[in-house]
C-alpha cells in the first residue's frame, strides 16, 4: 500500500520533487501534493534540533525571515524576534550566515525554551543566491530583507516574513512544506524562470535555471501514514 503511494508521489512531483512522510491523525494513509521546496542547506548548529532521535528541527506553522547578508549582531535581530515571540510562533532565519554573538544568543534562547528558532544558511552563491532567496520569498509570501532595496534588518515587521505549514531541517537539507505564497505569484515566478531558460545562451546558466524551476514547480508530496496503534505506525 505504501509502495503504491510512493510510486504515485514520484509521478506527481517528478524526479526533482520532494516526498515527505508524516503521521496521520486517523487510520487512513493518504497522499497530497502541496507547494513547497527543498534546498541543500541545513541548520547552522545541532543545538537547534527539536527531534533528537531523527536529528531534525521540525516546526509547524513557522514564520520565515529571509535576509541576504550575514547576521552577527543581536541588536539588529531583536526587534523582529520580540514581535514573533509575542505571536508565539516558531521562526526560521534564512541568511547568508548567522554567526558570533547572534548565533550564540539564538542557541541559548532555544535551549532555555524562550524561543522556537532555527538559523539556516542561504542556498547558492552570488547572484544565484539572490535569485533563490527571491524564489523562497515568493513561495512563502515573504520579502527578501535586503539593504539593496532599502530594507534594514532592524526595521523588519511581521508582514515582511514568509510562512509555511511546516518546515523540516536536518544537517544537510531544509524542506519547506506548503508555503503561504499566493498561487498566482508562484506561477508568475515559474513563468519568469522559463523565459530566462529560453533566453539563456550558457549551458551552465541554463542548467542552474532548470534546477530552480524544478525546485519551485515540483512541489512536495506528503504521505500521511495512518495506523491504529503506535507500534503499527512505527512499523510502517
Amino acid at each position: 500500500e505504501i509502495g503504491d503511494l510512493i510510486a504515485d508521489a514520484m509521478e506527481k512531483v517528478g524526479k526533482d520533487g520532494v516526498i515527505t512522510v508524516e503521521e496521520a491523525r486517523g487510520l487512513e494513509t493518504t497522499l497530497e501534493t502541496v507547494e513547497g521546496m527543498q534546498f541543500d542547506r541545513g541548520y547552522l548548529s545541532p543545538y537547534f534540533v527539536t527531534d533528537p532521535e531523527r536529528m531534525e528541527a521540525i516546526f509547524d506553522d513557522p514564520m520565515i525571515l529571509i535576509h541576504d547578508k550575514k547576521v552577527s549582531s543581536m541588536k539588529d535581530l531583536l526587534p523582529i524576534l520580540e514581535k514573533v515571540a509575542q505571536l508565539g510562533k516558531p521562526l526560521v532565519i534564512l541568511a547568508e550566515d548567522v554567526e558570533g554573538e547572534a548565533l550564540a544568543t539564538l542557541v541559548v534562547n532555544k535551549l532555555r525554551g524562550t524561543l522556537k528558532i532555527c538559523a539556516v544558511k542561504a542556498p547558492g552563491f552570488g547572484d544565484r543566491r539572490k535569485a533563490m532567496l527571491q524564489d523562497i520569498a515568493v513561495l512563502t509570501g515573504g520579502q527578501v530583507i535586503s539593504e539593496e532595496v532599502g530594507f534594514k534588518l532592524e526595521n523588519t515587521v511581521v508582514s515582511d516574513l514568509g510562512s509555511a505549514k511546516r518546515i523540516v531541517i536536518d544537517k544537510d537539507n531544509t524542506t519547506i512544506v506548503d508555503g503561504a505564497g499566493e498561487k498566482e505569484k508562484i506561477s508568475g515566478r515559474i513563468e519568469e524562470i522559463k523565459v530566462a531558460v529560453d533566453k539563456s545562451t550558457s549551458d551552465y546558466d541554463s542548467e542552474k535555471l532548470q534546477e530552480r524551476l524544478a525546485k519551485l514547480s515540483g512541489g512536495v508530496a506528503v504521505i500521511n501514514v495512518g495506523a491504529a496503534t503506535e507500534t503499527e505506525m512505527k512499523e510502517k
